[in-house]
Formats: structure tokens, sequence, C-alpha cells
């Protein structure tokens, strides 16, 4: 029976991932963290309706890890212990040295794309070491690697993304985003690198099925990661934005203070900002969505553009980014040898069908125009 170890699994995400494998019988969900007592009432929770068997384990991602690993021998560990800005790559690590497959739920740009130094590692153990099994890279370079079939030239790729308002992502991580307010980022525009601002570059855009927000840019992997692929598109950019107008409008103006140097740091305010966000709890919605925009030449050597876009409502958005860890610790428990051997970023190594299949249950459309 593959045991998989979900680090950070009574966490936002993990929770969710712990929940989805919970259904899959003949494998066994570790729920574990550095908290014994979150990590049992997570486990007795989600045993209740689980097909698969349960336990709860202590683990901490930030410190050695390797003598509890060896404890509590994983095939599979999934690391959605986060913010990944802040974390080394200990548990990687730790996962070569017992020779556990490692999988970790990370946005963070350089984390993800520095993963590849553990990559003759990981050959040499025989595992898989994967960085960034969340909405990005994996959602969407699953949405590019069948997007860009219709191209013979593809120019442009522009992504946008926005949770709903009601979605709490815990101070860790909140501190995590807020930290890039004002802070400098490398895209690529026009044929040429570029420097941008987080939070800054104010955009209003439509996602189909959400509706109008404002966006501003961030820092992601995909930022590297599609150019590497595509080495001749012109523009890659990508754009998060806040639902409720007045905190979106709020950070930006918050990353120019950062920018022009009047502020050392958003960071430090977290707390405050998240206290006015819970006491206003009826502001925005459950409704998140995102949309990415691809323009080049078509096969017919014509101007063509192609958008896809998700909704996802009644507060399922959360799903998205804890989906691909959870297809790729299935492929993995069922088979070690599903995926070859190394240490990469999640890009392309799952198909956008896979994502579709997985959140059918759930309230999330997806649509090309």
């Amino acid at each position: 029976m593959a045991r998989i170890l979900i680090v950070g699994g009574y966490g936002a995400f993990g929770a969710l991932a712990a929940e989805r494998l919970a259904r899959d019988p003949g494998i066994t969900v570790i729920i574990c963290g550095r908290n014994a007592a979150k990590a049992e009432t997570a486990k007795q929770r989600l045993e209740q309706s689980a097909n698969a068997k349960i336990e709860s384990a202590v683990l901490d991602a930030t410190a050695d890890p390797a003598n509890a690993l060896a404890a509590i021998k994983p095939n599979v560990v999934i690391n959605a212990s986060g913010p990944f800005q802040e974390h080394g790559y200990a548990l990687a690590q730790a996962c070569i040295a017992c020779r556990a497959h490692y999988i970790d739920l990370a946005d963070a740009r350089t984390f993800v794309t520095g993963i590849t130094r553990f990559d003759d590692d990981a050959r040499q153990a025989g595992v898989c070491v994967i960085s960034g099994a969340s909405t990005v890279p994996a959602l969407t370079s699953a949405v590019y690697m069948e997007a860009k079939s219709s191209f013979s030239q593809l120019r442009s790729i522009e992504t946008y993304l926005s949770p709903g308002n009601h979605f709490n992502p815990g101070e860790a991580t909140t501190r995590s985003v807020l930290s890039g307010a004002g802070c400098p980022l490398t895209v690529r525009r026009n044929g040429r690198k570029e420097t941008a601002y987080g939070w800054m570059d104010l955009s209003r855009r439509t996602i189909p099925g959400i509706g109008a927000r404002w966006f501003g840019n961030v820092d992601v992997p995909d930022l590297d990661l599609f150019p590497q692929d595509e080495p001749d598109i012109a523009t890659v950019t990508f754009q998060a934005g806040v639902e409720v107008s007045v905190y979106h409008l709020g950070l930006w103006a918050l990353a120019g203070l950062k920018r022009t140097g009047l502020l050392s740091s958003v960071a430090p305010l977290t707390r405050p900002l998240m206290a006015v966000r819970r006491a206003l709890p009826f502001l925005g919605s459950d409704r998140g969505g995102m949309m990415m925009v691809f323009e080049g030449l078509g096969q017919s050597g014509k101007p063509l553009r192609r958008t896809w876009s998700l909704a996802a409502i009644a507060g399922d958005g959360p799903y998205i980014p804890a989906t691909a860890g959870v297809l790729l610790a299935r492929k993995l428990a069922q088979d070690s040898t599903a995926l070859p051997p190394g240490a990469k970023p999640c890009f392309g190594l799952l198909p956008l069908e896979e994502f579709v299949t997985e959140l059918s249950d759930l309230k999330i459309a997806t649509r090309w125009d």
C-alpha cells in the first residue's frame, strides 16, 4: 500500500489535497505538520468519510526532516507547507536521501526554477523531484501545451488570475504576496527583457463567468519557463487581481510607495491589512477565475487569438492549486516509474484534460474562445 505524506496537510491547500486523495482506496494518506494536535484533528475528521487509510505525523519541513521521513517511510511526499519564497530545499533533499518522490505546491519563481540543481541526485536515487505542482506552472503550462499546437508562431501569452475574496489564505501566504509589492521583476515584452514591479502596471480585464477585475504584476515561474520552451516568443506577462476593487487599488498604491522608496516593504502591514479584510467579510464573493490569452499566427499563417478561461464558484477555487499535486501523487502511488526520475519544474507534465476530469465534480467551468 503506497504511503503519501502531505506536509502542511491541515493547511489551506494541503487539506484539500488530502481530501481528494482520501477518496482513493488502496493508499495511505498521512496528514503531517509541525503541530501534532492539528494533524491528529485533521486526520480524525478526514477518516470519517475516507476510502484511504488515514494517519497523522509530525514533521517540520524547515528543519532537518531526514529522521522524521525515515520513521514515516513515505513513498510520495507532497509539500504544501509554504510560503516557498522563504523556504530552502531541505525537504526535497531529505526525500532524495530516503528515495521518496517529492512534489511541492510552490509558485515562487526562483524556488521552482531552482529545483533543477538536484536533477543528478534525483536521477541517481531513481525518484521524481517536482516543484510547482500548483496553478502555476502546472495548470498554466497544461493550457499552453494545448494552445500552442494551433499556432505556427506564438507571439504573446498573457495570464490573469483572481481568487474570490472569501478565500482566506492565512497570514504566512498573505505576507508572502505582500512582500512582492513594488519589488522589481523581469518580464519579456515585445522581444526584450524589461523590469516591471510587483502589483503595478494596473489593468482592467474581464474573465468570462467572473466579470471585470483589476490586475497587477506578480512574479511567477511562467515568466521564465514559457520563454525557455518557446525562445522566439515576444511577450509573456502574468498579472493577479484582488476581487474587491478598493483592496486592489490600495495594494497598487502601497506598491507605488515601495517602488519610490517611501515605504521599505509592504509585508509588515500584513496583520493590519488582514484585520481590515476580516472586519468586512461581506465584501466580495466566493467566485474566482483565471484567463490566458494567446496571440500569434495560426497554422494558416493568419493572425490568431485564442483565450482560455476558468470560472470557479461556490468557494471551489482553492481546489485548483491542489489538483496537480493530487494527480502526480496518484500516478506515482500507482506506479513508482510512471514519470521519469529527475528534478524539474512541473511544466508540461500533465495534460489539460486530466485537470478538467479531476475538477469535474466541483463547481468549476473552463472554456476556449
